[in-house]
């Protein structure tokens, strides 16, 4: 078990709650992932041996090993992760949604969908909905919807407006970034995604996430969910 700290600070009349300390394992907050052009049908395997051994939240892998997941994790009740739209974000909506659709039957749990980014920083903000909103209809309520907004090509204002329309359009997350080469999760974004999306949504903080010191800091700072290719180092580092 891990001794992640939140802190919580109440003031009223003279009642100061300086922290309450709070165990948890850290693993059911990662989605493992392996999201690499060259990945095997071997290292998959290996990955979802990982999320058997450390019971991480999820595993995250391109759409085409889903059905390998699917078999590989049968009873061990670890949900599959698979992105859509990724990593540009620059496909149309009905294309993101066909392929959200197919990886649903497939066996995922939880879609992880880039936002049309382009279309946002035009001002198209229409069709950046009519994105969300497909990907939305085609995998059904019951299924988990994130959508990476790509924090290292936006301004603050921009984050600020993408997260309200993300969360106006029925997702279940906003996730900071693809990890891809934008930049990646900073505690400052998560912050700011989490005062937006208020207690409604989660926030996925995504990219450049290595060791225990930066997950932990991320989730006081407000993410609920954490995306990296490095969850058996981070979960080992908690337990150590």
């Amino acid at each position: 078990m891990s001794d992640l700290k939140f802190l919580l600070v109440i003031n009223h009349s003279s009642l100061v709650i300086d922290f309450i300390e709070v165990f948890m394992d850290i693993a059911k907050m990662i989605d493992q992932s392996l999201l690499r052009p060259d990945t095997t049908c071997t290292q998959i395997e290996q990955l979802c041996s990982e999320g058997r051994k450390y019971k991480f939240a999820t595993v995250c892998v391109n759409p085409v090993w889903v059905k390998v997941c699917k078999e590989s994790l049968s009873g061990s009740g670890i949900k599959i992760c698979t992105v859509s739209g990724f990593p540009l974000g620059a496909n149309q909506p009905e294309i993101k949604a066909k392929e959200a659709e197919v990886a649903i039957s497939d066996g995922a749990d939880e879609i992880d969908m880039v936002m049309n980014v382009g279309a946002f920083k035009s001002g198209d903000i229409k069709l950046m909905e009519e994105d969300i909103n497909a990907v939305r209809s085609a995998i059904g309520k019951d299924k988990i919807l994130k959508v990476i907004i790509e924090v290292g090509l936006l301004t603050n204002d921009e984050k600020i407006k993408a997260t309200e329309i993300v969360k106006s359009c029925g997702a279940d997350f906003v996730k900071t970034s693809t990890g891809f080469g934008y930049g990646g999760a900073t505690i400052e974004d998560v912050k700011l995604l989490r005062k937006i999306a208020g207690k409604d949504i989660g926030v996925k903080a995504s990219g450049g996430i290595r060791d225990y010191q930066t997950a932990k800091n991320l989730i006081e700072a407000g993410a609920n969910r954490i995306g990296t290719s490095s969850g058996v180092k981070i979960v080992e580092e908690s337990r150590g």
